[in-house]
């Protein structure tokens, strides 16, 4: 991600049982990360997830690596003002 504009943000998602680790490796490389149903139906094999299951995982492992969490009132607010969020690094995520 080197290669990339100061001021550009990126997200980055997963399918399946890559999701979880792509929330880490996204964080690493200073990205947002999101998580949901429609990308991963299972918190583990065979277990079901729900959105509140996945997105709490991902907060977890986050704060575990001392990333900054952005909730969705913040969130939603730069997303209607079209601000790019360039906030503390090396990520965040919407909780």
């Amino acid at each position: 991600m080197a290669s990339h504009p100061d001021d550009w943000t990126f997200s980055a998602f997963s399918i399946g049982r890559d999701q979880i680790p792509y929330v880490a490796l996204a964080a690493l490389a200073g990205g947002n990360v999101r998580v949901g149903l429609e990308d991963n139906l299972y918190l583990d094999r065979g277990v079901l997830a729900s959105n509140e299951d996945l997105v709490s995982r991902a907060v977890q492992l986050l704060r575990s690596m001392n990333v900054d969490i952005m909730g969705p009132g913040p969130c939603a607010t730069r997303c209607a003002a079209g601000e790019a969020w360039l906030g503390p690094q090396p990520s965040s995520v919407v909780a």
